[in-house]
């Protein structure tokens, strides 16, 4: 611990290109923007000597906008104004009941989906939802803009692939062609509310003509050193029947995407267990 949380310097930008101009001169400042994460760490006194910038006031990237291909999400709205949103909710449920599960009120109403990815925690319960709706990530710097897939910007445990003066300013949900037959969020805790994951799945399956798989989409959290899509277990899936065979190879093929750790939350053991048990309810339609 570096002791108690010292008076910073504050810069506070008041639009998109004031925030990338300020970044872009000082890439060492450290981004703010709900300040759930920070905060702690402010009050253990590990930001002293650093240089903020306070994005609160780039009042454009906290909008949320419906359009013809999907729903455009400003990366500083917040986790209750997403699950408020009309066309997010009729459309991408899996990432409204993710936004339910974060912290308390207070937390939904200050955290940031764009924070949150910032943060590129393992356990950030937005994750899996967004990996299956195949979510994009529009970033901006002084070299311009570019897009990246979600898949694409975790690098690690609290890593991006986000370069020096490089922030993200909003998240694109492209719309899915057909509904699916079934969907899946779950989050697995030490209780029920206000927890940090153990484990976090979601999931999205279609059936077509004779039952065969059309389409199927699961990632988890808390399994890896960053969330992940199990592509392994999707491709056992496609094109095929939900037989118990095909269900049995598809479970054995989680563990080849995933590694957890023993951590003070829970067991590798555990972890595995579960997330094979939610994975299999939910291709059994026991969900």
């Amino acid at each position: 611990m570096r002791g108690a949380p010292e008076t910073m310097a504050v810069l506070r930008p008041k639009s998109g290109a004031e925030a990338v101009k300020l970044y872009g001169q000082q890439t060492k400042a450290v981004p703010l923007a709900g300040g759930t994460d920070f905060m702690v760490l402010w009050n253990l006194g590990l930001l002293n000597g650093r240089t903020i910038l306070d994005l609160s006031g780039v009042r454009d990237w906290r909008k949320i906008a419906a359009a013809r291909t999907g729903v455009l999400v400003g990366s500083l709205a917040t986790h209750a104004e997403i699950g408020r949103h009309p066309t997010v909710r009729a459309e991408f449920p899996l990432l409204v009941s993710a936004c339910a599960t974060i912290g308390a009120a207070q937390i939904q109403n200050r955290g940031t989906l764009g924070g949150n990815i910032a943060n590129a925690s393992p356990a950030g319960d937005t994750f899996p939802s967004l990996l299956v709706y195949e979510a994009v990530v529009r970033t901006v710097s002084p070299r311009g803009k570019r897009k990246l897939p979600i898949s694409e910007v975790f690098a690690g445990v609290k890593r991006t692939t986000l370069g020096p003066g490089e922030l993200i300013e909003a998240v694109e949900l492209p719309f899915l062609d057909k509904r699916p037959s079934r969907r899946l969020f779950r989050k697995v805790g030490t209780r029920l509310a206000q927890a940090i994951s153990k484990t976090v799945a979601a999931g999205i399956l279609r059936l077509g003509k004779g039952g065969v798989v059309e389409d199927f989409r699961f990632a988890l959290g808390s399994m890896a050193p960053t969330a992940v899509r199990l592509t392994e277990a999707e491709s056992a899936v496609v094109g095929f029947k939900l037989t118990p065979a095909v269900v049995d190879e598809a479970c054995r093929r989680l563990e080849r995407s995933v590694s957890p750790i023993d951590d003070i939350r829970s067991t590798r053991e555990y972890r595995l267990e579960v997330s094979r048990n939610i994975l299999r309810s939910f291709l059994e339609g026991n969900q």
